[in-house]
């Protein structure tokens, strides 16, 4: 199975001279977000599932006002037996869709890709922007919500893992 674990530079870079990160709440194809996308296409799936960990990327961003402005995702294939479903209510709204709990830490060299926004300025600052607005947003604010959904307009690039010290640099 994939996981898409959100995080930001700076838990990159934390995590990269140990080559693991501890990160426990990621996102995945689920039975409900495949419910709720209403699609058999894992490609589409797995984007909708990568789409709600750079969410959660902006909630990060929101808790460590000294990182980049910058959303980052790790995409790792895992055993089925490294997830288990989200330990939260039953009912997970739209936003949380795809959220899976972590049995472990998670080897940065099994990591499939890492996905990050591009360092241009507009992108760094709708993502500033939105990561101000991600609370609000996530309480109803309307005007809140379009912020947030004008750093999801910006499509986050493909990184090797061998390229993870030029991210970080």
């Amino acid at each position: 199975m994939r996981v898409y674990v959100p995080t930001t530079l700076n838990g990159l870079a934390a995590a990269y001279p140990g080559g693991a990160l501890d990160e426990s709440a990621a996102y995945a194809v689920t039975p409900a977000l495949r419910e709720w996308y209403v699609s058999d296409d894992l490609e589409e799936l797995e984007y909708a599932a990568l789409n709600r960990a750079a969410q959660s990327s902006l909630r990060l961003l929101a808790a460590d006002p000294s990182a980049p402005r910058r959303r980052v995702v790790v995409a790792v294939d895992v055993a089925d037996s490294a997830v288990a479903p989200f330990a939260g209510d039953e009912y997970q709204d739209q936003a949380s869709l795809g959220r899976v709990q972590l049995k472990g830490s998670l080897r940065l060299a099994k990591a499939a890709a890492v996905h990050a926004d591009t360092p241009d300025a507009d992108v760094v600052t709708e993502v500033a922007a939105a990561a101000e607005a991600i609370t609000a947003a996530d309480q109803g604010d309307d005007d809140a919500q379009f912020t947030v959904d004008g750093a999801d307009d910006h499509e986050l690039l493909w990184f090797a893992t061998q390229e993870i010290p030029g991210l970080l640099a």
